[in-house]
């Protein structure tokens, strides 16, 4: 099967179900996080094995970081997600793995923060207090744009490495492309409401923050899998790569994105 026919039948597969599950909201939402996280989560502990990673109080910070973010929000997300500081000092203190206690307990937050949070602030998204699947809506096509027409941009036209250390595949070209598609879509999702939400210079401001973000959490990923060695995270998703390839981009997107939105709307 080609990359490119296996890349079109993954996500003929999710999109529908994730849209369904931001329509649907509440804990349709929070349990699809759930199923993500622990997946990206199972990669990330792969991919840093060296380290010696604490799986488990990744995966309970993780847990806790989106209940809290369902149940009351920011506050209560963060708190749980630091809880896997204390876990992974507790596992480590038992643990006879003779690793360094300093790369194991970082790398075992890391997870937390990254992954746990990350897919935490697309629940918080969604529970703003007005527009909140407006909002979502239009974090997950602009990002999605952004990412396709990068891809497709640099396949045709990409001649200047953007990254040739961290990801060699990744343009100037590329990113100009899709730049243009994040910013247009994230307009273009929200004009009929510029009177009640965002205005026009408001949406082109959270377009241009998107378009920073995204390709920011994708080299960031890009380069923990370089000091893996691997190209992808996983191979669940076929030419996607793993679950973490997925959401490399909207983990750093989605934060950018509720603060940017809450500071608007200020």
């Amino acid at each position: 099967m080609s990359n490119w026919f296996s890349r079109l039948l993954v996500a003929a597969a999710l999109i529908p179900i994730v849209l369904g599950a931001v329509h649907l909201g509440g804990w349709w939402l929070f349990a699809l996080a759930i199923l993500a996280a622990t997946v990206a989560l199972h990669e990330y502990t792969v991919l840093i094995r060296g380290l010696g990673p604490l799986a488990l109080a990744s995966y309970v910070g993780s847990v806790l970081a989106l209940v809290g973010a369902e149940v009351s929000g920011v506050a209560w997300m963060l708190g749980g997600a630091l809880l896997t500081l204390v876990l992974a000092f507790l596992l480590k203190a038992i643990s006879d793995v003779r690793t360094a206690a300093t790369a194991a307990i970082a790398a075992t937050l890391l997870g937390s923060i990254w992954v746990g949070c990350g897919l935490a602030f697309l629940i918080l998204l969604r529970a703003l207090p007005a527009h909140a699947e407006l909002a979502l809506y239009t974090v997950l096509l602009s990002v999605w744009a952004g990412d396709t027409l990068a891809y497709l941009g640099g396949r045709l036209l990409g001649r200047h490495k953007l990254a040739p250390t961290t990801s060699p595949g990744k343009t100037w070209e590329g990113l100009v492309f899709g730049t243009a598609a994040t910013i247009f879509v994230a307009f273009a999702a929200l004009y009929q409401d510029r009177h009640d939400f965002l205005t026009i210079p408001q949406s082109l401001v959270l377009g241009a923050v998107l378009a920073v973000a995204a390709p920011l959490g994708d080299l960031f990923e890009s380069l923990l899998k370089r000091d893996a060695g691997v190209k992808d995270s996983g191979t669940l998703l076929g030419g996607h790569g793993g679950v973490l390839d997925r959401l490399d981009a909207f983990l750093f997107a989605a934060p950018a994105a509720y603060f940017t939105i809450v500071a608007l709307l200020g």
